[in-house]
C-alpha cells in the first residue's frame, strides 16, 4: 500500500505492500539537487549538440517551452511542451516538416499519458499512478550522461512535494540513430542507396513508490512517432510475500516470492492533422480465403469501415485503424492520415476500461484520464474511458490507446531491474507523396515509372 499525499507537501512513502520494482524513493533534497535556483520553467541547460537553423514555427509557445529539431535526413519536428500536475509531460502543437514541404504539417493538437493502472494478481491492491499516487510530482533529475548529446530542461513541477524546490532538471531532448532507414541496391547492382535513420527523443523519468517510469516520445525522420513507457528500478524486498502461488521465487531456494501484477498504460492523442481537429477515423479489416480452383494462392480482400460513432476497438490479425485529415492532401492528391500501429500487449480483462485496445471518443474537455478521471466531469458522467463510449457522433475524435504488460518477476530483475518497455506508434500514411527520405536522384520515380534508357 501507499499512503495518500499529505497537505504538508512532504512526499508520501509506501507502507505495507510496496511496489515490485524500483529503488527507494528520492528524498526532497535529492529532488532539488541540480535544479537551477530561481530558473523559470523550461530553462535549458547548455546544449552540446550544434544548433539547427530555425524555420517558420508551427508551435505557438515561447522559446522556453518550444522543442525544435532538424534531423540529418532533412526532417524538422516542432512542438510545445508543458508539465501537468497529474499527467506529467504534455506535448502540444506537434508538427512534422520533411524536406520538400514548404511548411510544417500539423499532426497532433496534444499527446500525453492518460493513466498507468497497476492491479496486483492477488487482488490486494490496484494503483492508478497518474491520478492517485503522485506520478507528476515524482519527476527526477537527469544527469548529463542520461541525455547524451542533448539538452536537459528545467521543469517547474506543479504541486511539488517540496514547494520551496519545485524546479527539477528532468526533461531531456536529444537525437539518436536507429540504424538503416532504407537500403536499395536495384537490379543492376551498380549502386547502393542507403541511409541511416535518426530520431528526436523527448523523455522524462518519474518515480512512483518503487517504480521509475521512463516516458519516451521518439519522433523519426520518416514521420513515425513511437510512444513508449519503460519501467525500471529495483525489485522491492518488502514484496516477497506471494504465498498463494501468484508470484515467482526470487533469490536462493523458494522462500521469497515476488507478487505478479499488471501494468496497463494509457495514452491520450488529440489529432489536428493539417490544423483541423475535424479528423475522420477509418477501420480496415482483411479476410483471407482458400485458393479457388485454378488459383495458385489464397485471396485476401480488405474492406474499409468509416468509424462515425464512438468505438471501443480490439486489435485483431489483419485489422488496423487510421486517422484521416479532413482538410489536407499530399502532392499526389491523397488525403493525409496517420495509421495506428499497436505494440505488443497483454490485455487485462479485470476492468471495463482495460478490456479494449483502443477507444475513439468525441472530444470532451473534462475527459482527461482513462480511469479515476479527475477532469471535473459532471456527476454521473462516468470515471473511465469505457463509460464515455456511448454512441456520440465523432466530429473531433480523441484516441485512447491501452497497452498492457503482465509482470512476473524473474531472478534477472535484480539488481537493478532491466527496463521493460510497452508502447505503440503512429505511422504516416500518404502524408507525403513519396518516402520523405527519398534521394533527390530518385525523386522522379513516383507512381507508374519506367527505367530511363
Amino acid at each position: 500500500m501507499r499512503t495518500e499525499s499529505s497537505i504538508s507537501g512532504v512526499r508520501p512513502r509506501g507502507t505495507g505492500r510496496v511496489r515490485t520494482c524500483a529503488a527507494v524513493g528520492l528524498s526532497v533534497a535529492a529532488l532539488a539537487a541540480g535544479a537551477t535556483t530561481g530558473a523559470g520553467p523550461a530553462a535549458a541547460q547548455p546544449k552540446t549538440a550544434a544548433a539547427q537553423p530555425r524555420a517558420a514555427a508551427a508551435a505557438d509557445c515561447s522559446a522556453s517551452y518550444k522543442i525544435e529539431q532538424k534531423l540529418a535526413g532533412g526532417t524538422t519536428w516542432r512542438m510545445c511542451w508543458r508539465y501537468d500536475s497529474k499527467a506529467g509531460l504534455v506535448l502540444n502543437d506537434v508538427s512534422y516538416q520533411p524536406k520538400g514541404e514548404s511548411a510544417p504539417i500539423k499532426v497532433l493538437n496534444s499527446a500525453r499519458l492518460a493513466q498507468i493502472d497497476v492491479p496486483y494478481d492477488d487482488g490486494s491492491v490496484e494503483y492508478d499512478d497518474l491520478t492517485g499516487f503522485g506520478f507528476a510530482q515524482g519527476l527526477v533529475n537527469l544527469a548529463p550522461g542520461e541525455c547524451p548529446g542533448g539538452t536537459i530542461k528545467t521543469v517547474k513541477v506543479p504541486d511539488a512535494w517540496d514547494p520551496q524546490h519545485p524546479n527539477v532538471n528532468g526533461l531531456c531532448t536529444t537525437t539518436r540513430s536507429r540504424g538503416h532507414a532504407y537500403r536499395m541496391q536495384g537490379d543492376s547492382a551498380n549502386k547502393v542507396y542507403q541511409a541511416q535513420g535518426t530520431d528526436l527523443l523527448v523523455y522524462t523519468v518519474n518515480q512512483v513508490g518503487w517504480y521509475e517510469y521512463m516516458t519516451e516520445w521518439r519522433f523519426q525522420d520518416d514521420g513515425t512517432v513511437d510512444m513508449n513507457v519503460g519501467a525500471t528500478g529495483s525489485l522491492s524486498y518488502d514484496d516477497y510475500d506471494a504465498g498463494d502461488g501468484r508470484g515467482w521465487p526470487i533469490g536462493k531456494g523458494a522462500k521469497a516470492y515476488a507478487t505478479s501484477h499488471s501494468h496497463n498504460v494509457f495514452w491520450r492523442l488529440d489529432f489536428g492533422l493539417d490544423g483541423s481537429s475535424k479528423t475522420k477515423v477509418e477501420q480496415y479489416d482483411s479476410k483471407v480465403t482458400a485458393p479457388a480452383r485454378g488459383q495458385q494462392a489464397p485471396t485476401n480482400k480488405t474492406t474499409r469501415t468509416k468509424v462515425t460513432k464512438e468505438l471501443a476497438g480490439d486489435a485483431k490479425t489483419y485489422r488496423w485503424w487510421r486517422v484521416v485529415s479532413a482538410t489536407g492532401k499530399n502532392k499526389d492528391g491523397h488525403p493525409r492520415s496517420y495509421e495506428i500501429v499497436p505494440g505488443t500487449t497483454t490485455r487485462y480483462p479485470g476492468r471495463g476500461f482495460t478490456k479494449h485496445d483502443v477507444y475513439f471518443t468525441q472530444y470532451n474537455k473534462c475527459e482527461q484520464f482513462a480511469s479515476n478521471n479527475t477532469g471535473g466531469c459532471p456527476a454521473g458522467s462516468g470515471k473511465s474511458v469505457d463509460t464515455w463510449v456511448n454512441g456520440q457522433t465523432l466530429t473531433h475524435p480523441i484516441v485512447w490507446m491501452n497497452v498492457g504488460f503482465h509482470h512476473i518477476a524473474r531472478d534477472e530483475d535484480q539488481q537493478p531491474m532491466p527496463i521493460h518497455w510497452q508502447g505503440f506508434a503512429i505511422a504516416p500514411r500518404d502524408v507525403t507523396a513519396m518516402n520523405p527520405l527519398t534521394p533527390d536522384e530518385l525523386g522522379w520515380q513516383n507512381g507508374h515509372w519506367r527505367p530511363r534508357s
